[in-house]
């Protein structure tokens, strides 16, 4: 892959990269340092690529184990005690983290695998049913679904437990 083809896919997912790393990190900085550390090892190992998906879903693996590579190096707050920016909330998020914040990481560690990190692409990443059909390698319909029947299990949970 030339200089030319780095570039334009740098373009194309870097803002998606992005998005998905300070949905992981809560920070801003190292969102950004992590960003450019995975375009690095992207175009150090392009040989790699195999193409049996999309290249943003590709890069983003490579950032979240970039990230898990950042966790056993630093000792970071646990999510629960993370305070939630109360600018630009949605609906949906409104509602959701309105919910005591331990209830609602409990009914969300309920959900299946899919339907937890779709949950929380949306409410902690602010991202675009687009997005994270891209980053998971699916339709923007398929996260739409996934995400609708994750928030109707925790609202069922929440109405259970209280």
């Amino acid at each position: 892959m030339d200089r030319q083809n780095l570039e334009e896919v740098y373009n194309e997912n870097a803002s998606a990269v992005y998005k998905y790393l300070l949905c992981l990190t809560h920070d801003v900085y190292l969102a950004e340092e992590l960003t450019q550390e995975t375009f690095y090892q992207a175009a150090k190992g392009i040989h790699n690529f195999r193409g049996d998906c999309k290249i943003s879903v590709w890069l983003c693996q490579i950032a979240k184990r970039l990230w898990y590579k950042e966790l056993k190096k630093e000792e970071y707050v646990p999510l629960d005690e993370i305070e939630e920016p109360q600018a630009n909330i949605n609906l949906e998020k409104q509602y959701l983290m309105n919910m005591d914040k331990v209830e609602l990481y409990k009914l969300l560690h309920t959900l299946d695998e899919a339907s937890k990190e779709v949950v929380y692409l949306r409410l902690t990443g602010e991202l675009s049913f687009s997005e994270i059909g891209d980053i998971m390698g699916k339709t923007e319909n398929w996260a739409r679904v996934t995400f609708y029947r994750g928030k109707q299990k925790i609202v069922k949970g929440k109405n259970k437990n209280g």
